[in-house]
């Protein structure tokens, strides 16, 4: 059995996912109250608006994530949130899953924001309007404005990066049918934005998907350094009272794999009992063992 975390029902959220879950339907609701009620459009203040435009505020980098362009791109994106980050803040925590979630997505705003600066900085200069459309000629700087991005999609990413490196080898079910590994679920996700990137033929913010994942990368193995240090400094440290007289030789390979066997199979025991009680069914040691080697991947 290959290692895999099966994320549970609402009730056993942790704190985190289960507020984000919250805050972004009650935006998603309020932006429909609001455009219906008093035809305001919440996305023209609390959308990410291009950085040379009128209406961009820095408040928007945080704001924007909070804001849906529709019902299924609120639902996909808070399944995902639910799915990998329900795993991702049991094992690492809520106040380090929060800061993770924050800097992906913010990441995400400013990857975004220096792709469509590249993009046209430049492009206007010397003219005063734009054709959007066969028929319809608008102001430069209303155009500007209109460059607006909504969603929580560049922190999901973030966390899909942060599942496929703590659990790369544990099954995700696309479509729910075809099984693949997580690590290759998130290069291939990864290739796919990339791409589409490039090609610009929708109005999806691949970059900022990229941005996040990117942003999130840097995050993990920036706290994968400082944690490695922090523990040489513990070990030399403690080699200043070495007792030489017990000292053993390395171990075999023999003694190494085995002891790896070991592990994986108490692991695949842990995540069968999170199956099928749940995270919260695991004694301290079991959660121990469980964070501890999600460290070695």
């Amino acid at each position: 059995m290959e290692n895999q975390f099966r994320p549970q029902g609402f009730s056993i959220l942790p704190l985190v996912v289960k507020n984000l879950l919250i805050i972004n339907g009650i935006f998603f609701l309020a932006t429909i109250a609001m455009d219906t009620v008093w035809h305001v459009d919440l996305a023209k203040y609390f959308g990410l608006h291009y950085i040379g435009a009128s209406d961009f505020r820095p408040y928007q980098f945080v704001t924007y994530m909070f804001m849906h362009g529709s019902f299924a791109h609120l639902f996909f994106n808070m399944f995902a949130l639910w799915m990998f980050g329900n795993a991702i803040e049991n094992t690492w925590g809520s106040k380090r899953f929060l800061i993770y979630y924050m800097v992906c997505g913010i990441g995400a705003g400013l990857v975004q924001e220096l792709v469509q600066y590249i993009q046209y900085a430049d492009a206007f200069v010397g003219y005063d309007r734009v054709r959007i459309s066969a028929n319809q000629v608008v102001a430069v700087a209303d155009y500007l404005n209109m460059l607006t991005t909504v969603g929580a999609s560049g922190a999901v990413y973030g966390i899909l990066l942060a599942f496929g490196m703590t659990w790369p080898n544990s099954r995700i079910y696309i479509y729910f049918a075809i099984p693949i590994k997580a690590k290759w679920f998130v290069i291939i996700y990864g290739l796919l934005e990339l791409f589409s990137g490039f090609r610009g033929v929708d109005n999806v913010a691949h970059f900022a998907h990229l941005g996040g994942m990117i942003f999130g990368l840097i995050l993990i193995l920036y706290w994968r350094r400082d944690e490695f240090k922090w523990t040489s400094k513990f070990r030399i440290k403690r080699n200043k009272d070495f007792d030489y007289q017990s000292y053993s030789r390395p171990k075999s390979d023999e003694q190494f794999n085995q002891e790896r066997a070991d592990d994986q199979k108490k692991i695949d025991e842990i995540l069968d009992k999170i199956s099928k009680n749940g995270y919260e069914s695991l004694t301290k040691e079991e959660k121990d063992f469980l964070f501890k080697q999600s460290k070695k991947d």
